[in-house]
């Protein structure tokens, strides 16, 4: 194993090869990992092999859905995550249409979509989920059924791809039913995860490649950041406009957690931070507070303004070592039971930025979904 690993090169995905739901999949990025996993995957794993992936880091991860007659491909949806790859599927937050691929990559996906069809022969629905990195696309799997995200994506576009597979699978073709290319929408929706940490006391909020979630919901606007700040409100993690936001980031974050910092302090936000991500904050002119880490039994420190009620938003990147994994875990877990909206990303801080911007500029409007999807000629 650790040489497959090692010839592969760190960091790897591994995972039993018979779970559901990314169940003990985890990312490694050393031996040591490696052998702790190992130990703990005998568990789960049985006497199934388990399986050693090549892991893309710092990709995006691409969900596309679709239908095909066995010759022609109805794309539903391109749908791109707003975390990175790395995050489970089902946990992550996704938008339609794209926001950021270039027009290249994206009719490289369509050219994929419709020769994976092709080739398999798919007669009903089909969800590919794809990784960019370096504009070079890269297919992780092929699911010739119908996926979790058909519900939202169906919405979405104002077309039933269930009704649709349905249809096609008893012999009517996407011609018969005027379908052909990709739907296309001049609106945007997002999809947010619904998690059930509340009711799992004790449980770490930390997403990876194990699914946690149970249940989704969706915003849907003109904008990206109406879109998504709707989509958080739904979910359980209303945006602050107001108060404090508490941000702490491991060292490969720091460089990103600054434009954020600074909309944020523009927006009459307060940030509190640790000395390592405020003195990194301060360098580049953002206005912070520095608080201790939990583990220095100091006040200021994260948990006392939490419970106080002057943190509003937490938002904590994941780091490897152990004190700050004990403080964040703390942290997120408090943040939980207090109904505090948390971020463990940076790529969902900058969207949660954008939608507060954007949800500071007016009042957000609410109108029927069939109004988004003007009557067909």
């Amino acid at each position: 194993m650790k040489g497959i690993a090692a010839k592969i090169g760190y960091p790897v995905l591994v995972r039993p090869s018979y779970v559901l739901g990314g169940r003990a999949m985890v990312i490694v990025h050393g031996e040591d990992e490696l052998e702790e996993y190992m130990a703990s995957a005998v568990k789960v794993s049985r006497n199934h092999p388990v399986l050693v992936d090549k892991y893309l880091s710092h990709a995006i991860e691409i969900d596309v859905d679709a239908v095909a007659d066995g010759k022609e491909v109805f794309i539903g949806g391109i749908q791109e995550h707003i975390e990175e790859a790395g995050v489970h599927s089902g946990d992550a937050a996704c938008v339609l249409p794209s926001q950021t691929l270039p027009p290249k990559v994206l009719d490289s996906i369509r050219d994929i979509t419709r020769k994976v069809c092709k080739e398999l022969g798919v007669i009903g629905l089909v969800n590919l989920q794809l990784a960019v990195k370096d504009g070079v696309v890269h297919v992780l799997e092929a699911n010739p059924r119908a996926s979790r995200t058909v519900p939202y994506v169906s919405k979405a576009i104002g077309v039933p791809l269930a009704k649709v597979a349905t249809k096609v699978m008893l012999g009517k073709t996407l011609k018969e039913l005027g379908l052909h290319g990709e739907a296309a929408i001049d609106h945007v929706a997002v999809k947010a995860p619904v998690f059930p940490f509340q009711k799992l006391p004790g449980v770490d909020t930390i997403l990876g490649p194990e699914m946690r979630s149970t249940g989704e919901v969706m915003g849907i606007d003109t904008t990206l950041g109406r879109a998504y700040y709707k989509a958080m409100l739904a979910a359980g993690n209303p945006l602050p406009s107001e108060g404090a936001v508490y941000v702490t980031v491991r060292d490969e974050d720091k460089e990103g957690i600054v434009p954020i910092a600074q909309k944020l302090v523009e927006f009459g936000i307060q940030i509190y931070a640790t000395r390592g991500t405020a003195s990194f904050l301060k360098e580049r002119g953002v206005e912070v507070t520095t608080v201790y880490r939990i583990s220095e039994r100091q006040s200021p420190d994260a948990l006392g303004l939490m419970r106080r009620g002057e943190i509003k938003l937490v938002i904590n990147t994941p780091t490897a070592s152990s004190g700050a994994r004990r403080d964040g875990y703390m942290m997120r877990r408090l943040a939980v039971d207090m109904n505090i909206p948390f971020i463990t990303t940076i790529q969902a801080a900058r969207a949660a930025v954008r939608a507060i911007e954007e949800a500071r500029r007016g009042e957000l409007g609410v109108k029927p979904l069939h109004e988004f999807h003007p009557p067909k000629a």
